[in-house]
């Protein structure tokens, strides 16, 4: 479909579904969380998944376009449970909040997404494993080896390790059991990483080796990177950079306690 009639298309819709339709399509891979009162809404493909994930009812909201709209809802209160049992499925979630005042709006509300919450960048305490950390990884490959970068968000723990050798990077996953990992679109991985519940696929300029320093170095707060025992692990550092981006752009928000790198341990 052309712009011109996707935004034809579009325009058929009720204001709201047309709010709804713009954020989504921002979001086409996470589940969208529709703050609406005291639910988060979720509409057409995105509810019908819901349903199928989570066993709730799937009903209809009026029409839109001259067509029922299916949906289905969680309420507010309770969303963390819901929020787990997703993560825990390798699924992540885009909350889109009222940010505009309903009482003092003459139209629509205003509603952004304020946070995507993805089964490796938790923070919450309620969705937490106690017993277990909730690390993330990226991991580079130039068809020579691999590089590993993990995360632990809550705590700020970021780690680098390099390997040679696939059996080493698979028995290394085995150990750290990562909730979510990034792999880059043009690289060949073990099966262990592509199978993941919570793999993920980006572009390979995401592990440009100039920018991850150069983002890794800002986000230290350092000039390069040379006081963190790194320069001999590009590919690492390349991992590491990908993750470092990836998680800014899920928290949306500042992460001042992620300050440094090191080696990974083996304990």
């Amino acid at each position: 479909m052309s712009n011109s009639s996707s935004s034809q298309a579009t325009r058929q819709h009720t204001p709201m579904m047309q709010q709804y339709l713009a954020i989504k399509a921002e979001h086409p891979e996470e589940l969208l969380f529709y703050r609406m009162g005291d639910f988060y809404e979720l509409f057409y493909d995105d509810a019908k998944r819901a349903t199928d994930l989570l066993d709730i009812t799937l009903t209809t909201r009026g029409a839109s376009a001259g067509e029922p709209i299916p949906m289905c809802g969680v309420p507010y209160h309770s969303v963390d449970s819901y929020l787990a049992r997703l993560v825990r499925l390798g699924v992540s979630v885009a909350i889109c909040e009222q940010i505009g005042d309903p009482a003092a709006s003459k139209g629509l509300v205003e509603r952004q997404v304020v946070r995507i919450v993805t089964p490796g960048t938790l923070t919450d305490e309620a969705l937490l494993d106690d017993d277990h950390d909730n690390l993330i990884a990226a991991i580079s490959a130039d068809g020579e080896g691999f590089g590993l970068a993990t995360l632990d968000v809550s705590s700020g723990r970021f780690e680098l390790a390099e390997s040679q050798d696939e059996s080493d990077l698979v028995s290394e996953l085995h150990r750290l059991s990562p909730a979510e990992i990034i792999l880059s679109e043009d690289a060949d991985y073990p099966q262990v990483a592509t199978d993941a519940a919570g793999s993920k696929r980006r572009p390979p300029w995401e592990f440009d080796l100039n920018a991850a320093e150069k983002g890794l170095a800002g986000q230290f707060g350092v000039k390069d990177l040379s006081s963190f025992d790194c320069q001999d692990m590009g590919l690492a550092v390349r991992a590491a950079g990908c993750l470092l981006a990836y998680v800014k752009q899920t928290q949306k928000t500042e992460l001042p306690h992620i300050s440094g790198l090191q080696r990974l341990r083996k304990d």
